[in-house]
């Protein structure tokens, strides 16, 4: 088989092989069971040495581990006694050599937020390092075609979807199918798209090996394929959103470089997805933005968010130009290149971003809901503290929230009743020995994990939260045990409880 054609799977044959490859544990838990933490770790760090060492046996999992994920040969007889040889040399996924068979996909198992076992299917030695950590056995494969799969970037975009039941969902970009695998489990409908036809061949395969309804696939670029009157629920996208040079040195990598100036491909995205999305739908995608001199990030990603939409907007890392340049170098397996070819690769980076006066770039996440309020919510704040993943739930009463606080004026919220989150904490901070502590700390333990200081009025509001007093009762109770004005309590109190519901600390308790 050509390293350029895919496989072609039939139904009934890759039923076998995925039957094969559950027989096997060929999971994500047998996986790590077999390897141990560290060689598992050494695999997304492009080292297969320690995974090497684990698999010398000859078991069926050892045999599917090393001709999947470590493309290594392995004798026919061998393995025969891991899968179906015949159908898989018919359908493609592996071919002969003498009496050897070698894998033409790399084949990675990944686990549903279900427990469900899945596979991801791609370019070989792309689940390990990138373009990269490719290897030899596919250089007959065009670099700027490759596509990859599971990585850090589309675990978290599929960790922070919302997961409500959809009738349609638009996978905008969908690489090897991560993003529209999932939306399966939740969208009667789902499409998925990409500038590349070789992603969209790898989504087909994705798709059938794990057990997931056909998606509708079709080729172009952001919305091109996207008929004008086609309305989704959900848009989800890992797009090339690496601000690379323009033009780029050497091929342009489909899956990482969108092909326009610095962010314009992701500004784009989220300025023309509100003529896309359903009345209430949402739109979730990873994003680079550059951090521009003279100009607060904050208000420059903002000013992307189309009118009559609420948005979410979390930084959660920022890195200096040089820094951007080496990872993104790396990625492309240029520090293996010869120095000199290196340097001006390196070279050409620095002198983009100097033009652009770009002195950072940011990655996080954007949420975009089409609320169709003349009074949107635009949030953006920087968040690098970790999270507690999936955050799906927590996205979703984040606009919840907004919408509570928009219709709700400060007689109303005196009036509302709310219920401390579960899971948040109260900590006291003071030097030891003292009678009162310098102040109170209320932080979560849960979702994003927030912490925020409060004084002994919001400590004692938030502690005696519970759902059956409204909010203007408890002040009341307050005021009396501190020896304070009611009225001027109540007065300078509903902007501290907004702080408080908005930053997912109180919840209101909705009146049925």
């Amino acid at each position: 088989m050509s390293t350029h054609s895919l496989p072609t799977p039939d139904a009934d044959r890759t039923s076998r092989m995925r039957g094969a490859l559950q027989s096997a544990v060929f999971t994500a838990d047998g996986l790590l069971d077999l390897l141990g933490a560290p060689a598992y770790a050494a695999l997304a760090r492009s080292e297969t040495v320690p995974a090497l060492r684990a698999t010398r046996g000859g078991s069926p999992l050892e045999t599917l581990v090393r001709l999947f994920l470590l493309q290594r040969p392995v004798p026919y007889d061998r393995a025969r006694t891991a899968l179906p040889v015949e159908d898989c040399l018919a359908d493609g996924w592996l071919v002969q050599h003498g009496e050897d068979v070698r894998a033409t996909v790399d084949v990675r198992p990944y686990g549903g937020p279900e427990g469900q076992d899945w596979w991801i299917v791609s370019d070989l030695g792309c689940a390990v390092g990138g373009a990269g950590g490719i290897a030899a056995s596919v250089t007959g494969v065009d670099r700027s075609q490759l596509v990859l799969g599971v990585g850090g970037a589309s675990t978290t975009l599929a960790g922070i979807t919302i997961r409500t039941p959809a009738a349609r969902a638009l996978d905008l970009g969908t690489g090897s199918g991560i993003q529209a695998l999932h939306a399966a489990q939740h969208a009667t409908r789902v499409t998925a798209t990409d500038l590349n036809p070789r992603a969209l061949g790898f989504t087909r395969l994705t798709l059938a090996l794990s057990g997931a309804p056909e998606a509708d696939l079709r080729q172009g670029s952001l919305y091109e394929p996207v008929a004008d009157d086609e309305r989704y629920d959900l848009i989800v996208s890992n797009p090339p959103f690496v601000i690379s040079p323009v033009p780029a040195e050497g091929p342009r990598l489909t899956y990482r470089d969108g092909g326009m100036s610095g962010d314009d491909l992701c500004r784009a995205l989220v300025q023309q997805s509100a003529d896309h999305l359903s009345d209430g739908g949402h739109l979730q995608l990873l994003a680079n933005w550059q951090h521009t001199e003279g100009e607060d990030w904050r208000e420059r990603v903002s000013s992307w968010i189309p009118g009559g939409c609420d948005a979410w907007i979390v930084q959660r890392e920022v890195q200096d130009v040089p820094q951007y340049a080496e990872l993104w170098l790396r990625d492309a397996g240029d520090h293996r290149t010869d120095p000199a070819e290196y340097a001006a690769r390196y070279d050409a980076w620095l002198e983009e971003f100097e033009a652009r006066r770009t002195k950072a770039v940011g990655f996080g996440w954007i949420t975009l809901r089409k609320s169709g309020s003349d009074r949107p919510s635009v949030v953006a704040e920087e968040w690098p503290h970790p999270v507690e993943q999936p955050l799906g739930a927590s996205v979703r009463a984040h606009f919840d929230r907004q919408d509570f606080l928009r219709e709700t004026d400060d007689a109303a919220l005196l009036a509302a009743r709310f219920r401390l989150a579960d899971e948040v904490l109260q900590e006291q901070v003071g030097l030891p020995g003292a009678e009162d502590p310098e102040h109170v700390v209320l932080r979560q333990n849960r979702g994003m994990r927030r912490a925020t200081k409060v004084d002994t009025v919001g400590a004692g509001f938030a502690g005696v939260c519970d759902g059956t007093l409204s909010a203007g009762r408890i002040l009341d109770a307050i005021a009396q045990l501190v020896g304070e004005d009611p009225v001027l309590l109540r007065d300078r109190t509903p902007e501290s409880i907004r702080l408080l519901v908005e930053q997912g600390f109180l919840e209101p308790v909705r009146e049925h």
